[in-house]
């Protein structure tokens, strides 16, 4: 039937792509394995990230995967991170520059704070940001490297909201990662932990919830008995036995900041969005820098 061969020639055009992927980098990542479900999408996303990483350009390769570090480390989206960092490497990348931001040249930290705007608060970026990175002297950038470093700066961090969006997991070979694992919106690359749905947290964290549900059925069992109980005494009771829950067995739940390994990217790491909106009179409109 007509409608067998047209699924059928998705499926065909999609296996195209993620092979011409493979030739290309040499692997598949599970960022194109999501986007796979629509190869349209994949097939004009993998050609913007072949042109921005892999083609001709004022910026070395080393540098370019460095910057995509900065944007996706500015989101804490340690999956980019790894992925990116590894690709760092491959290319030849200096293995010090990854101990952190204060490690790398000064000309790419000098791209730090139109990273952190770029990424929270774009509205504040004015023309003054732009002129000090082209500003003569030893760490300045060219116009072409700029326009070439903000556009990997802007991709990646969309690229974070896509794959915390989609719940894109690491791949095996990754730290941390879980190849066989259903992707979750809460998974190991989401911006809460790196542990907060795996490991010995996750699983006491479950424990805890168990037990207030038992609780709570006990409870429930009592006041069945008890016909002359009010809704007030119940109600009473109910949180009684949430707070007594919490103090009972107390998870040894670990810290949901991000692995350090995203943190020694970050300057400036409570930086984040504030909203814009106009509440009042024009005065207290944030400026904003508007160009064609």
């Amino acid at each position: 039937p007509r409608r067998q061969i047209l699924r059928e020639g998705a499926a065909s055009s999609r296996h195209r792509l993620l092979i011409e992927a493979f030739a290309s980098a040499g692997r598949v990542d599970n960022v194109a394995m999501v986007m796979g479900l629509h190869p349209q999408y994949l097939s004009s996303f993998w050609k913007t990230q072949y042109l921005l990483l892999r083609m001709d350009g004022p910026l070395p390769y080393h540098k370019r995967h460095y910057i995509a570090i900065m944007a996706a480390a500015r989101h804490q989206c340690t999956y980019l991170v790894g992925l990116h960092m590894e690709e760092f490497l491959q290319v030849g990348g200096n293995p010090a520059w990854l101990r952190g931001l204060h490690c790398a040249p000064q000309k790419l930290r000098n791209l730090n704070e139109i990273n952190k705007l770029l990424a929270h608060r774009p509205w504040l970026v004015t023309k003054e940001h732009i002129e000090a990175l082209l500003k003569t002297g030893e760490h300045s950038w060219s116009l072409a490297e700029l326009v070439q470093a903000l556009v990997l700066l802007t991709h990646y961090h969309s690229l974070a909201s896509f794959v915390f969006g989609c719940g894109v997991n690491p791949e095996e070979e990754q730290d941390g990662g879980h190849g066989c694992r259903p992707p979750s919106p809460h998974g190991d690359s989401s911006p809460a932990s790196e542990d907060s749905t795996g490991g010995l947290g996750g699983n006491e964290a479950m424990q805890e919830v168990e037990v207030l549900m038992e609780r709570m059925k006990l409870l429930q069992e009592s006041q069945l008995e008890e016909e002359g109980v009010t809704q007030e005494e119940m109600a009473t009771r109910f949180e009684l036995e949430k707070t007594e829950s919490s103090l009972v067995a107390p998870a040894d739940i670990k810290d949901h900041s991000p692995q350090s390994r995203v943190l020694c990217f970050v300057e400036d790491p409570e930086f984040g969005y504030k909203d814009f909106t106009r509440r009042a009179s024009r005065e207290q409109a944030p400026p904003t820098f508007r160009a064609q």
